[in-house]
């Protein structure tokens, strides 16, 4: 490795698609804490706008959904002179090395990947070969940044322990050129439940607009979902098995207020859902107002976005330009002096 590897803090990676609106499940399961990480590592985060296209996009949405998104992160207060924050198109090397890495990963191994074998189902008129190689272009994202930490979900490990064998096999055969990535498991963040069906995840791809929250909601909007939220006869607040309803509801007002569940139920004790409901949607309209707020102030200013994204890909390509040159040259390469 560089010596940029032995002077730096530990790196975090962390990419988010632009293709819609993150919920209130992923603000405070994951995304409440990256302004956090940064205090303790060296992070990078980006808009995976080059994994969007495995799914046909609309050129107009995309190129908007990714500036709104690219917005989104720095709304989080993630601090665009202590992290680098970039759209993942505005730095071609991801390109490059995830073809290289194409032909250091068995169709065998690729072919295993649950999610592809889901997402085919899924867009059976669009099986292309985009999305037979998404693992391997979520690889170059990792290696191309020697990221040590990568935050993922249930629905990713499988894809970072690809990356890992891909890093292992080229290190064994060229000598050690990438980091070997690990999971990273921060803070724990809550895990938030559907509206309309709380035994399952609260997911920005529910067919049911009334399941989940996004956070870029209106506060009627908020209001509204709140007051139709599944809940169950009983009518008392209180944290308990087959109250699965509830139990979510008291999740999220607990991240939003900082109160524990024996505070809340203090505090609605002799009340019902008539008034907790309300209670919960006015205290996710709070948590979520500074940051809409700055998302606005920040769509409002393109010049002041396109600078910051300009400046971010500036930053990421210096440091994804030394992995890919050192990659090129080991595998055989031959390069002009610029």
């Amino acid at each position: 490795m560089d010596n940029e590897n032995n002077e730096r803090r530990e790196r975090v990676l962390s990419l988010i698609q632009p293709t819609s609106v993150p919920t209130i499940g992923n603000y405070l399961g994951a995304l409440k804490n990256w302004a956090d990480m940064s205090e303790s590592y060296d992070c990078i985060f980006g808009v995976a706008d080059l994994h969007a296209i495995t799914v046909r996009q609309d050129p107009a949405k995309l190129r908007k959904q990714t500036f709104e998104m690219y917005a989104l992160l720095l709304a989080l207060g993630l601090d665009p002179e202590k992290n680098i924050i970039f759209v993942q198109s505005h730095v071609p090397a991801h390109s490059q090395l995830a073809w290289i890495l194409n032909c250091y990963t068995q169709f065998g191994e690729a072919a295993r990947m649950t999610q592809f074998k889901d997402k085919s189902a899924k867009h059976a008129d669009n099986v292309n070969v985009g999305l037979f190689s998404y693992p391997t272009l979520m690889a170059a994202d990792i290696l191309i940044y020697q990221a040590d930490y990568v935050p993922v979900g249930a629905d990713q490990k499988q894809h970072l322990e690809l990356t890992r064998d891909i890093a292992e096999r080229f290190n064994a055969a060229y000598s050690p050129t990438f980091t070997v990535p690990k999971p990273y498991i921060g803070k724990a963040g809550a895990s938030i439940k559907s509206l309309q069906d709380p035994t399952k995840k609260m997911s920005k791809s529910d067919a049911n607009p009334k399941a989940s929250v996004s956070m870029l909601d209106t506060p009627d909007d908020i209001r509204r979902k709140f007051k139709s939220a599944v809940t169950d006869s009983e009518a008392v607040v209180r944290y308990a098995e087959g109250k699965d309803g509830i139990n979510n509801l008291m999740t999220i007002y607990s991240c939003c207020t900082g109160k524990s569940f024996e505070e809340i139920e203090r505090e609605f004790d002799g009340k019902g859902y008539g008034d907790f409901k309300p209670a919960v949607a006015e205290s996710v309209i709070e948590t979520l107002k500074p940051i809409q707020d700055r998302y606005n102030e920040l769509t409002r200013d393109k010049a002041l976005l396109e600078k910051l994204a300009a400046e971010g890909a500036q930053k990421a390509a210096y440091v994804a330009g030394k992995t890919v040159s050192k990659v090129m040259r080991k595998v055989g390469f031959r390069q002009v002096n610029k």
